[in-house]
């Protein structure tokens, strides 16, 4: 697999997000839009206009995470914004992820599984092969800026390694507290994608400029 960075959109300054993702085309491999309703995590982030706008100077692939209650209320609108993929919390569509993938994959879409810290990998057991990716949230869902939880490795090496014994096809991205001090780790427990957020990326420097260089400098791989 080809490692990539995918920079959340919802760290960015909400003034210029315009200006800056026309600064970042050149460094991201994709762009990660967090969608949060309130209810399946206590905060509101991006929205359905904010895609709409942003599509126009966005010219990497965009990611949707849908961290809400009913994300099957969200799928025909993000199939007509053009997303590229859509990443589902499985404990919100357990009762029908066959249903829901089926549905983001017939319409050329890529989908995704959220694991949250507390949830086992083996939960996908009869996903893997139907699946694009699996995030390993390495912060509890809703909140930026929490604490690397360090016992998601041993997620991820064992997701790498469920893929390599069964020759499944998923990426293996991570969420949350990707830095300086976490990327040696996370590199070498088989990560395919890095989101960033703010203490990876957009605080690294006075302006995006800086940002993007201090980041290059800590992810050997850009």
């Amino acid at each position: 697999m080809v490692e990539k960075i995918s920079v959340s959109v919802m760290c960015g300054d909400y003034k210029k997000l315009g200006e800056q993702l026309e600064k970042i085309n050149d460094f991201t491999d994709e762009y990660h839009f967090d969608f949060m309703d309130g209810h399946y995590v206590p905060n509101i982030t991006l929205n359905f206009d904010m895609i709409k706008s942003l599509r126009e100077v966005a010219s990497k692939p965009i990611n949707v995470h849908l961290m809400v209650t009913n994300p099957e209320d969200y799928i025909e609108r993000l199939i007509n914004l053009g997303v590229d993929s859509i990443s589902f919390h499985l404990d919100t569509i357990r009762n029908q992820a066959f249903r829901v993938i089926n549905e983001v994959k017939d319409n050329d879409i890529k989908a995704g599984i959220v694991l949250n810290p507390a949830e086992r990998e083996v939960s996908l057991q009869y996903l893997f092969d139907v699946i694009d990716r699996v995030t390993v949230m390495t912060v509890d869902p809703g909140f930026a800026g929490q604490k690397f939880i360090p016992q998601m490795l041993s997620k991820i090496k064992n997701l790498k390694s469920i893929r390599e014994e069964n020759n499944y096809n998923y990426e293996i991205e991570v969420d949350g507290s990707v830095n300086q001090g976490t990327i040696d780790q996370l590199i070498a427990a088989g990560v395919d994608i890095y989101i960033l957020g703010n203490s990876g990326f957009f605080s690294l420097g006075a302006n995006l400029d800086e940002a993007i260089e201090n980041t290059k400098k800590y992810i050997c791989f850009k």
